[in-house]
């Protein structure tokens, strides 16, 4: 008898790994194998065109390059790595924000047309990033639609803003209206750090990676509306019913059970926003190169610029492989401070 249960333990693991070796098997082939070429690459000086035999091993000279030697490539990856934490600062809470809202109005039992509003909100998600990146563009022009409109609602007074041709940073411009600028502010401004100096470090993000943040908002806030919409509708309705008994009122009710209960999806939108924002490329791509003045230069970006347009692929893969260093380091972090929560 005994024997007869271990031989039937014994073949449903065999059917249990034939169905699963498929994908095992894509996993590896596409994740798995490339994460370890790429590893091993990052070690040596492979410029990405020659054959990959004949590229020698550098040990660790590619991160020093990047992380530890002064030069224009350590100042390139902080100053992109800085540009990168300021539009995931900028992007994620507005768009979790946003995606929270809308799922809210779109959940109302007497909302008329919610198929409508649903559709519409989440259409931009599904929509070619580069052909909206390319309408943006034409939005974003001195004469285009968002100029005009600023200068009607002023009554002309609002002055055209060039959106991807400015490299002002945000908080360097509200400094100037403070009459705070880098000749007449403190000295420690003018210390460097990591190839940067403080002014740089504290500018904001600049005029042209705010229109990319917006761009890149109004285009997620779809997706992470219908894991919100999917979340509240999973909140068993008996929950409300008795909030409304003890006589609890919309707000009250929303703040102390909606929120509470979409703690495990708030976590899960928010990882999603940091992985996403950390690895944004082709909105940079098609709408700034980079540029101006590298105040849109992103990690990602990065990885692209050296490994195929420099011929560099050995010192793009050690950029990569420190930008999936820096997206699990603050994964775990998000993890440790919303993660507990999210399973009480």
């Amino acid at each position: 008898m005994a024997a007869g249960i271990r031989e039937q333990e014994r073949q449903d693991r065999i059917a249990a790994w034939l169905f699963l070796s498929p994908a095992l098997i894509i996993f590896a082939i596409f994740l798995v194998i490339p994460i370890l070429f790429a590893l091993y690459f990052s070690f040596t000086d492979w410029n990405g065109i020659s054959p990959p035999a004949e590229a020698s091993w550098i040990g660790l000279d590619n991160y020093q390059a990047i992380l530890l030697q002064d030069g224009i490539r350590r100042a390139d990856f902080f100053k992109a790595l800085k540009n990168t934490t300021y539009f995931a600062l900028g992007v994620v809470p507005v768009q979790t924000a946003l995606a929270l809202f809308l799922a809210v109005v779109v959940n109302q039992r007497l909302l008329r047309f919610k198929s409508f509003f649903r559709t519409s909100y989440y259409f931009p998600s599904i929509t070619s990033s580069v052909a909206i990146s390319l309408i943006f563009l034409f939005l974003y022009q001195k004469s285009g639609l968002i100029n005009s409109i600023l200068s009607g609602a002023t009554l002309g007074l609002w002055e055209p803003i060039a959106w991807m041709e400015d490299s002002r940073g945000l908080i360097h411009i509200i400094l100037g209206w403070l009459g705070v600028t880098l000749r007449d502010g403190p000295a420690f401004f003018r210390t460097e750090l990591l190839g940067l100096t403080i002014w740089d470090w504290i500018s904001g993000p600049s005029v042209a990676l705010s229109g990319i943040m917006i761009l890149n908002t109004w285009t997620t806030i779809g997706t992470m509306m219908i894991i919100f919409l999917a979340a509240l509708q999973d909140i068993p309705t008996s929950v409300y019913e008795a909030a409304q008994i003890d006589g609890a009122t919309t707000w009250p009710t929303f703040r102390k059970i909606t929120l509470p209960l979409l703690r495990p999806t708030m976590f899960f939108i928010i990882t999603l926003g940091l992985i996403g924002t950390y690895q944004v490329f082709d909105q940079v791509y098609v709408m700034s190169s980079g540029g101006p003045a590298k105040t849109t230069l992103t990690v990602a970006y990065m990885v692209y610029r050296n490994g195929f347009r420099n011929s560099e692929m050995g010192l793009g893969a050690a950029i990569a492989l420190s930008l999936f260093i820096i997206i699990f380091i603050l994964t775990m972090i998000q993890r440790r401070i919303t993660g507990s929560e999210a399973t009480d």
